[in-house]
């Protein structure tokens, strides 16, 4: 733990004194690395991306109570 304090120590007055993190960008890597992980025989850079853009919608959809309006019939 001390080791950790230490590594960190000049961040920490940073984050009190501005209230900046990186969450925003450790959230999308959290949502990044398992689709990485599935898609790791993709040959064409293109389609990772887009697989990766799609993934991060469709979580962000379910966070926000998002569902798909329904067809009667």
């Amino acid at each position: 733990m001390a080791t950790a304090i230490e590594t960190w120590w000049p961040a920490i007055p940073a984050f009190l004194h501005t209230g900046l993190t990186n969450a925003r960008t450790e959230g999308y890597n959290r949502l990044v690395k398992p689709v990485k992980r599935v898609a790791c025989g993709f040959r064409n850079t293109e389609n990772l991306r887009r697989r990766i853009r799609f993934h991060g919608a469709r979580a962000q959809r379910a966070s926000i109570g998002f569902t798909t309006a329904r067809l009667p019939g």
